[in-house]
């Protein structure tokens, strides 16, 4: 048994959050790395199982200490928030309200030590807000309960590693929030990251703004002057290995290639799209800058497809294991 213990928390009660966590609690490989458990709700990963056809059984605790990580036995923090007929599909405020207390009790034992990292199934934002939390996501709860000042989001799939300087917010808001500080805090964040997961010098490429990156203020009004380049410089005197503002277009696929180990992309579409369009079943959600380790999918709740059982768990297995080898050891 291996002494790692990773917290997951159940997500969306409605979404296809329970279904992907029993499909990947079925792989008996993931007990071999860590001892993880389920914070949640037992009664819905029990009609997920069914669902899904899985044939672990489910054991309700009340504390970490009682959990037994014994493969085909699913160990769950039973926090009993939802009722067993939720219905599939649809936004509900009690389920947003539990995704949160699932999230807020994962924080809690993580910065009691009690767990060594936490990785979430999705939440839905609509539900979440009408449960009483108005947060844009869980990147923005796990900065909050940590108290958490400088925080990024880093998108992990196959070939590609991108972090972002703005995240949640309409396009306008995004360019007015990039200031050369906040882009410089990502890139040494990109850095520390990088260099903590066995990189010895992290080649980090930094987006432009405008199409083209401005090219040389043909596009845009200087934002790339302004905003990007003297975070870029900062970053470059301290030893940092960071090059840009580079076009966007052309940077993703450079990377891919083999060009550079990560992206710096300035809004939310800039960096999501190229990881989806490498698969949403392969994508991690890692939040970076945080005082405990956290992994995610990278997909929402696909409330269309709840109750299926038909929902992959690629992205679950991956967020997993890369929480198990991010977090500290006991």
């Amino acid at each position: 048994m291996k002494t790692t213990i990773i917290g997951i928390t159940m997500g969306d009660g409605a979404g296809v959050g329970p279904e992907i966590i029993m499909k990947a609690l079925g792989d008996s490989a993931l007990y071999e790395s860590c001892n993880p458990f389920v914070i949640g709700d037992a009664k819905i990963l029990q009609r997920a199982a069914g669902v899904v056809n899985s044939e672990l059984k489910i054991r309700p605790i009340a504390s970490v200490t009682e959990a037994q990580y014994e493969y085909g036995t699913v160990d769950c923090l039973d926090l009993n928030l939802l009722p067993a007929d939720l219905p599939f599909g649809q936004v509900s405020p009690e389920a947003g309200h539990a995704a949160f207390m699932y999230l807020k009790t994962a924080i809690e034992l993580a910065n009691e030590g009690q767990i060594d990292g936490i990785c979430t199934a999705p939440l839905n934002k609509e539900a979440l807000h009408k449960g009483g939390h108005i947060y844009p996501g869980h990147t923005e709860i796990l900065a909050d309960l940590t108290g958490t000042q400088d925080f990024a989001m880093m998108l992990s799939a196959p070939k590609l590693k991108v972090i972002h300087v703005t995240t949640h917010v309409g396009i306008i808001d995004a360019v007015r929030m990039i200031e050369p500080e906040r882009v410089y805090k990502v890139i040494q964040m990109a850095h520390e990251t990088l260099r903590k997961a066995g990189y010895a010098e992290p080649r980090i490429a930094v987006c432009g703004i405008n199409p083209h990156a401005g090219e040389n203020g043909l596009f845009g009004y200087g934002e790339e002057e302004e905003k990007v380049i003297p975070g870029v410089e900062r970053a470059q005197r301290e030893g940092i290995n960071a090059q840009g503002p580079l076009p966007a277009d052309t940077l993703f696929f450079r990377t891919t290639r083999g060009d550079f180990d990560i992206v710096v992309a300035m809004y939310h579409d800039q960096g999501h799209g190229p990881v989806k369009v490498l698969g949403l079943e392969a994508g991690v959600n890692i939040t970076v800058g945080l005082p405990i380790i956290r992994t995610s999918v990278d997909h929402g709740t696909a409330f269309d497809i709840a109750g299926k059982g038909i929902a992959d768990d690629q992205s679950i297995k991956e967020a997993l294991r890369q929480a198990v080898e991010l977090a500290p050891k006991r």
